[in-house]
């Protein structure tokens, strides 16, 4: 084992075949990390979790806009001015919600 270098640190060499380190690459691009950053994680325990997905993103997107929606129509009727139009809106922006996160949990 080599000593450490003049900050404290321990250098490691490590060797791997091709088809390991491109496991270890995938999976650390998939977490978005480097690869030394996810062997650390991976070292500490750390929960290391994978990038959503652009579908996930959108899916997120489309609910945060939803969510706009209906603290509009919260708003105007905590004002006294929402009418049964508004709160049918609401209703229907909240079961698009629901559809949402069950695509998001399938």
């Amino acid at each position: 084992m080599s000593g450490a270098d003049n900050k404290g640190r321990h250098h490691l060499h490590i060797e791997l075949t091709p088809a390991q380190y491109r496991l270890l690459a995938a999976q650390a691009n998939a977490c978005g990390l480097s690869k030394r950053a996810y062997l650390v994680r991976l070292i500490e325990g750390t929960p290391i979790r994978a990038k959503p997905s652009q579908e996930i993103k959108d899916l997120r997107w489309e609910v945060h806009k939803i969510g706009v929606n209906i603290n509009q129509i919260a708003r105007s009727v905590n004002a006294g001015i929402a009418r049964a139009e508004d709160a049918r809106r609401g209703l229907y922006l909240l079961d698009q919600v629901y559809e949402l996160m069950y695509q998001i949990a399938k």
